[in-house]
């Protein structure tokens, strides 16, 4: 069942090491990969928070505002990135009882419609592993394009 604390672990400093390819729909497209620092904090108890990426080495910083439906009980997460300053389209969907979280969503890429899945998976207190991929015949197949591996940063004075 998912609640409002779904994403508890999250809350904190990160390091990020992304890997993401260059072209999102070329299955044979080539990868690149750079670092980011990530903080994540709660809103309403829980049933939101918002994490700022500094991808500053790439050249924007990101930021995704999550908030949990009481109604539904599904999470939006919605991604903006400081080169448009807009909001993409959110994704929706929640964590299984193994831990695992899937998002779904639909938006465009290169002017093509695409669905869009999130998840979240490799979840401690000290990593998490963020994915996503595009499907571009409606869910029947996926193409990942895009992981973060999230390793939480030392907290000063501790090993």
């Amino acid at each position: 069942m998912s609640s409002p604390h779904d994403f508890d672990f999250f809350f904190g400093d990160w390091d990020v090491a992304h890997r993401r390819r260059k072209d999102f729909l070329d299955p044979a497209g080539e990868w690149e990969e750079f670092t980011a620092v990530s903080r994540c904090w709660s809103l309403f108890g829980g049933a939101a928070n918002i994490d700022e990426m500094d991808c500053s080495g790439e050249g924007f910083m990101g930021l995704t505002l999550r908030l949990f439906d009481r109604e539904t009980e599904d999470w939006s997460l919605n991604w903006s990135s400081s080169r448009s300053g807009k909001l993409f389209p959110p994704v929706f969907g929640r964590f299984g009882a193994d831990g695992r979280g899937e998002f779904h969503g639909d938006d465009t890429y290169d002017g093509r419609p695409v669905r869009v899945r999130f998840v979240w998976s490799g979840i401690s207190a000290r990593t998490a592993v963020w994915e996503q991929a595009f499907s571009v015949d409606g869910g029947q197949t996926w193409l990942d394009n895009w992981s973060m591996r999230f390793t939480r940063r030392a907290v000063s004075g501790t090993t």
